[in-house]
């Protein structure tokens, strides 16, 4: 990755495409469970979403070899999908940018009440 692509993001877009495209490969249930995943991830992300996209390809990953077992998208993922991005962020994996503003804010206001 050069520079200039780091700057505008677009290795990320590239790459975002490919993962797309293998998605669509997938039966139906593995893509609707791809897409409520995004829905997940996205809000564990930094400001430019970098640090998910190493997360999407190894969820892609298992969504690709899971279908290839004949395996359906309820018996690998269950019926918690929240609670399965929430496991692969963990608790100190991905913050996101809410959680950084969040203490500044208290940071902030705790020196304003001298505290």
């Amino acid at each position: 990755m050069n520079f200039w692509e780091k700057i505008t993001g677009s290795d990320m877009t590239k790459e975002y495409k490919a993962y797309e495209a293998r998605a669509q490969k997938l039966p139906g249930d593995y893509q609707a469970a791809w897409e409520q995943i995004k829905t997940q991830l996205w809000q564990h992300s930094d400001f430019t979403g970098r640090n998910l996209m190493p997360i999407l390809d190894g969820v892609l990953g298992l969504l690709e070899e899971t279908a290839a077992d004949g395996q359906g998208a309820q018996e690998v993922l269950g019926d918690d999908i929240q609670g399965f991005c929430s496991a692969l962020v963990g608790e100190e994996g991905a913050k996101s940018y809410r959680d950084k503003w969040r203490r500044q804010l208290n940071a902030t206001i705790a020196k304003k009440l001298g505290k």
